[in-house]
């Protein structure tokens, strides 16, 4: 049977349409097994296009095992030999909402489910124009992909950020800043640098889930501090470091998740006097600097990368895929995390350094930033519309980002079997006990504002029992 060829758009990749066609011919058994596809100048010829073009499409289907050539006599679609049946895993939406689920399904996408839990912007919120500039500009750079690269990352970016930090007021260096493949990256190194399994860590409760799962891995004993609607309880903070006396405390002081409150000044001030009082580091994990509605002192810049180990990354504001973050903290201690990164996984991409670079050096970038906080403030104000409706109680009004942390009070539903009742509406929720230590119990949930409006979930809240 011949295949029927489609006439190729000019606009699109004419490799990537040849392929689809072909494989699609193939799909639908218009080519059989073993039969020969068209000579390169023939279907060249047949779709106006150079015999370069037809070549690559080959080559790329032949590594795809959709074709194989044969010497002198042109190319042949692969036979087709038997395969275990692969079943189809569960969706997300077909998942128990257990204490793993959320680590589990944290990143996974459903495009049928209202995705309200969840922690990421919708993808249409991002510059698509800024990252196909990025993009090309990278082409450029063959290099970056025929080599390893610096062990501490893509230096012109590292020179970048120490800039970018002096404005918020962090005294540092280029070559006291490691980059990191995203933010959890950095966590991970720092915990293993000022901590050994068995010693105790403090952290936010509740606090990033992610970091809970990490350091609970790696064997340490985790405890959580309290938190109020202006921080850590510094109460409980004095009397756990008086306890424990642990090696570190990794707390995410600016529009936190899950809570979405920010550190009071007077928090602030506190917490970096208890860390000097009692020898603990301040791991301040600042991964939303950008989306606050006006810039904060950090607890890096009040205190002088002394105790304070400044952690930061570009997922929020560039792009989730982008995996670019990093850390700064004293020499020594950044000489330690270098030699860390290097043992985990050789060095961070400098493909992916160099992409972060040419969208953040973008001229339209703090115009795609404005743009993205007037989103995020108008999402806000709807989700605090939606739950004061509902008679929801907020755990604060958060100045800006991604989270509210809402409950339905402690006469409402539990957030788990909310959530296991969700699924079958197709909306993920989050219940709140998945981002404390050891899972413990609470009427709490945290929202994703971007996702947590309109009609569906408003009405599937209102009729939770």
């Amino acid at each position: 049977m011949t295949l029927c060829w489609t006439a190729l758009q000019r606009e699109q990749p004419l490799v990537e349409q040849i392929v689809d066609q072909l494989r699609a011919g193939i799909d639908q058994r218009q080519l059989r097994p073993g039969s020969r596809v068209p000579s390169i100048r023939q279907l060249a010829m047949q779709l106006h296009v150079s015999p370069s073009t037809v070549v690559e499409a080959y080559d790329r289907l032949a590594a795809l095992g959709v074709l194989h050539a044969r010497r002198g006599a042109g190319f042949f679609v692969q036979e087709r030999r038997g395969r275990p049946v692969r079943e189809r895993g569960p969706k997300v939406t077909e998942l128990a909402v257990d204490a793993h689920w959320l680590s589990r399904n944290v990143y996974e996408t459903d495009a049928h489910a209202l995705q309200a839990g969840c922690g990421w912007f919708p993808p249409a919120w991002f510059d698509r124009d800024s990252r196909q500039r990025a993009l090309k500009q990278a082409a450029r750079y063959d290099s970056a992909l025929a080599e390893y690269g610096h062990p501490q990352g893509y230096a012109p970016l590292r020179r970048y950020l120490e800039d970018w930090l002096g404005e918020a007021g962090i005294a540092t260096q280029a070559e006291h800043i490691l980059l990191t493949q995203g933010a959890s990256q950095a966590l991970d190194l720092v915990a293993c640098c000022v901590a050994r399994p068995g010693d105790v860590v403090l952290v936010d409760d509740p606090g990033y889930c992610n970091l809970l799962s990490c350091l609970t891995l790696r064997g340490f004993t985790v405890v959580g501090v309290p938190w109020t609607p202006h921080g850590p309880d510094t109460t409980a903070l004095e009397h756990l470091l008086q306890t424990h006396q642990p090696k570190a405390f990794f707390t995410n002081p600016w529009l936190q998740n899950p809570t979405g409150a920010s550190y009071s000044p007077a928090t602030a001030y506190r917490v970096l006097q208890l860390a000097e009082q009692y020898g603990c580091y301040v791991v301040e994990d600042n991964v939303s600097a950008e989306l606050l509605a006006t810039r904060t002192q950090t607890l890096a810049a009040m205190e002088g990368l002394h105790r304070v180990i400044y952690i930061g990354s570009f997922s929020k504001t560039l792009s989730p895929g982008l995996r670019v973050g990093f850390v700064t903290a004293a020499p020594a201690l950044i000489d330690a995390l270098t030699h860390a990164k290097m043992i985990a996984g050789l060095t961070s991409s400098t493909l992916a350094e160099r992409l972060a670079l040419a969208m953040l050096t973008d001229g339209r970038y703090r115009k795609n930033l404005e743009r993205l906080k007037a989103r995020l403030a108008s999402a806000q104000d709807a989700s605090h519309a939606m739950f004061t409706t509902l008679g929801w109680q907020l755990f604060t009004t958060p100045a800006g980002g991604l989270f509210v942390w809402a409950s339905p009070g402690h006469a409402g539903p539990d957030p788990l079997r909310l959530a296991e009742s969700a699924r079958s509406h197709a909306i993920l929720l989050a219940p709140g006990c998945l981002f404390r230590p050891n899972q413990t119990a609470t009427p709490w949930l945290r929202f994703n504002v971007a996702f947590s409006h309109g009609n569906d979930l408003l009405q599937f809240l209102r009729g939770a029992k």
